[in-house]
């Protein structure tokens, strides 16, 4: 629901307690888990972003990943980039109160747990959250995952203040790397999500209900099975034009959703964010700016660590 502020001291200690003692990020899935977690679970129920004294003027950030193949390794590189996401976010200014939700998205055609979704937080049970997520890494292997499963429930089983209240839409940014199926099934959204359809809804036709309540952008990183698939990138340019990313390096995936945000919020031009991230001691401003072109022209490239943006 969003409530809390997010410390990177806690997430720290915790990172230290897990090191120490050899404990892993991803505990459940790791430990041999073979179900969808239930704080992770579709069935049922309405994920909410909604505002509060602590957090008055909220804006909802969702993150769904698929986690086939060789996608399996984007949750781990999100979980170690958490604090830099945070730390553009909330010390740059580029949203005042983000609500942060995390999903994982495989094949409702064979895979035991076809979508996981969290609920929108403020503070570090976004990272307890990620840590729940089911590494199943099966997929169909036929260059589709259930992805238009995942943006049923975005556009149905989401209830945001920002766009309820104030009319700006949310975020919403699916990382994957391949195509999504041509029409939401009435079996699968009946027996993962609970709702009964008179009949099944095209991906372009959810697409379009969608991004009423959200910018979309699919984010196809480098290293991927199907990076730069010819067929997989005018699929989703169909759907959703230059609002598709292609990423040469996933470890720049948290620096680039917090620059897109910040686009998209006109807190900054790409040229600006680059230079924060310059400033910041960055490694990931070239690969941004690469990724970001189509969104921006700015040329500004940037080297260097990023330590200096923990919130």
């Amino acid at each position: 629901m969003g409530s809390g502020i997010w410390s990177t001291n806690v997430y720290d200690s915790a990172a230290r307690y897990r090191a120490a003692n050899g404990a892993s990020a991803f505990a459940y899935s790791d430990g041999g888990a073979r179900r969808v977690h239930p704080d992770l679970d579709p069935f049922g129920v309405t994920r909410e972003s909604r505002d509060s004294a602590e957090h008055p003027d909220s804006l909802a950030v969702a993150v769904l990943f698929d986690v086939t193949g060789s996608m399996r390794s984007v949750p781990r590189a999100l979980q170690t980039r958490l604090p830099d996401l945070l730390g553009l976010l909330l010390r740059k200014g580029y949203a005042t109160d983000p609500q942060i939700m995390f999903g994982a998205i495989g094949d409702a055609t064979c895979d035991r747990a076809p979508l996981q979704v969290g609920q929108f937080e403020s503070d570090n049970r976004m990272d307890d959250q990620l840590g729940l997520i089911l590494l199943e890494g099966g997929g169909g292997g036929q260059k589709r995952e259930s992805y238009e499963l995942a943006l049923y429930f975005m556009a149905r089983h989401t209830s945001i203040d920002c766009h309820e209240k104030r009319g700006r839409r949310g975020y919403l940014f699916v990382i994957g790397d391949e195509m999504p199926y041509p029409r939401v099934s009435r079996s699968q959204v009946k027996d993962l999500v609970g709702d009964r359809l008179a009949a099944p809804i095209g991906v372009a036709d959810i697409m379009a209900e969608l991004t009423r309540k959200y910018d979309v952008y699919f984010i196809l990183p480098q290293g991927a099975s199907y990076a730069g698939d010819p067929e997989v990138l005018d699929s989703w340019r169909d759907l959703l034009g230059q609002n598709v990313l292609e990423l040469d390096d996933l470890d720049a995936v948290c620096e680039t959703i917090a620059l897109t945000v910040g686009l998209g919020e006109d807190a900054i031009g790409l040229d600006e964010g680059l230079e924060d991230l310059a400033e910041l001691g960055s490694t990931a401003g070239a690969s941004v700016s690469r990724a970001l072109a189509r969104l921006d022209r700015g040329t500004v490239v940037a080297d260097g660590p990023l330590d200096g943006l923990r919130p």
